[in-house]
């Protein structure tokens, strides 16, 4: 239970640093993008003002090099009849305010009802009076803030009035203002949904992991049976079928382990008690101590003879077991054929050779193909023939033993590839049951395998298919 939750609370803690980098990268990139709006929206606003200034002076030039409506004649250098049709006609836009001076003070205005920063007895109306240069500024704070456009009226070279557009910012940058606290509150009302959105599929995302945690703190050597139930493909998926396969690897090899710490002792029991049962009734005669001394001697290589074979089949599991090198298999199928014309005398015969390079551990087929052929003579006699072969077929090359023994009942051909276990009526008692072990494991460490084909009274075939490459 303590192991629960503490599993829970490492993924939980995991989950609310994922999160917690999730929610401060999203509140910098939107607090970047308000920023950046709010900038742009700024920037269009002034060009916006801009435009409307620019608007209202080229109207009035315009004006200036036209006719009076009411006379049909040049306006001459009637100043106050250029403004009093400007002003008639020209109606400003919210927040905008046109402003007529003359060289003597305030002229009029439209609307006629100004703001007091630039009302008729304002300092700044004062400075405009003066002017014989457009003049462009602001005059306010950032919360009253006018912009305006002074353009002084020449009359044949006289400064006849000045004409004043301006426009008060305030409620264009509240109206900024407005648009950008609903984009706060939008941003954070999507931040607090995606949050929830992304704890939800965090806790989804990392559940393999907490499977992962919860089947690794279940392992022990006694409980090797726990697997992460893997579903989709992503990086997560794959972690767990790698822990999987790992965990796979671990219990075939702690099985095999026990396998072999269990055949240890089975098997070197059975020589041991003899051993020790004929050294307590060991005679003082010199000919029961000799025959008892050559029955030890014959126990002592029966048990070395045994060790070397389950140390090779421990090493066939691991991934040095095999020294792959290219070999010609017609010469690998010679060498074996003479090698085991030694082991007895049977009429032995070279069946078929193979002509091609294959890539394989030499010593180990020959060592698989030799313990199939001393297994062969196991239950052949003199006058029994025992042939080898070898042939590349596709993808793939075979090795065999054939002989013309006893066979082998059909009850008996799997059983005959496990460990300490011989066909019962042709037991062997100085054969370790290991035999045809080691051919399959070999076999098997060259992702091949053996076939066998028998007829009892007739013979047996066995067959050692291993793929080229």
């Amino acid at each position: 239970m303590i192991n629960k939750h503490k599993s829970k609370g490492i993924s939980h803690r995991f989950q609310i640093r994922i999160l917690a980098v999730y929610c401060i990268l999203i509140l910098l990139t939107f607090s970047g993008a308000i920023i950046a709006i709010r900038r742009v929206l700024l920037l269009r606003l002034d060009a916006r003002i801009e435009q409307a200034l620019e608007q209202e002076i080229q109207e009035l030039q315009l004006l200036l090099d036209g006719k009076d409506p009411e006379t049909a004649q040049p306006f001459g250098g009637n100043i106050t009849a250029i403004f009093n049709v400007f002003l008639r006609r020209n109606i400003p836009i919210s927040d905008e305010y046109t402003i007529a001076l003359l060289p003597d003070g305030f002229y009029a205005s439209e609307p006629s009802r100004l703001p007091s920063s630039i009302g008729a007895n304002s300092r700044i109306v004062k400075h405009w009076q003066k002017l014989t240069l457009p003049e462009r500024g602001e005059i306010g704070d950032s919360h009253d803030l006018i912009a305006y456009l002074a353009e002084p009226i020449r009359i044949d070279q006289e400064v006849k009035g000045v004409f004043v557009v301006a426009i008060a910012t305030q409620n264009q940058l509240q109206e900024v203002d407005e648009a950008i606290l609903i984009m706060i509150q939008v941003t954070a009302i999507a931040i607090a949904i995606t949050s929830v959105l992304a704890w939800i599929f965090t806790g989804k995302i990392l559940s393999p992991l907490r499977s992962l945690t919860k089947t690794a703190r279940a392992i022990s050597k006694n409980n090797l049976d726990q697997r992460i139930q893997v579903y989709g493909n992503d990086e997560v998926t794959q972690l767990s079928i790698t822990f999987n396969e790992m965990l796979e690897r671990l219990q075939s090899a702690f099985v095999n382990q026990q396998q072999f710490l269990s055949d240890v002792s089975h098997e070197l029991k059975t020589p041991i008690t003899i051993v020790q049962g004929h050294l307590d009734l060991m005679g003082d005669s010199l000919e029961e101590q000799e025959e008892t001394k050559e029955l030890i001697f014959d126990e002592l290589e029966r048990m070395n003879r045994l060790i070397t074979d389950l140390s090779l089949l421990a090493k066939s599991e691991q991934p040095n077991f095999l020294q792959l090198e290219k070999v010609s298999l017609s010469t690998l199928t010679e060498e074996i054929y003479i090698k085991s014309q030694a082991i007895a005398s049977r009429q032995w015969q070279l069946e078929a050779v193979g002509i091609g390079e294959i890539l394989a551990d030499r010593q180990r087929i020959v060592q698989a193909i030799t313990n199939l052929a001393q297994n062969a003579t196991k239950h052949t006699k003199p006058e029994d023939t025992i042939a080898i072969g070898s042939a590349i077929n596709n993808n793939h090359f075979c090795l065999w033993v054939r002989d013309t023994g006893t066979g082998i009942a059909e009850e008996d051909r799997q059983r005959i590839f496990q460990r300490f276990q011989t066909v019962s009526k042709n037991h062997d008692e100085k054969s370790t049951g290991l035999g045809l072990s080691i051919v399959n494991a070999i076999a098997q460490a060259h992702r091949g395998k053996i076939e066998l084909s028998s007829r009892l009274g007739k013979g047996s075939k066995f067959t050692i298919v291993l793929p080229l490459r």
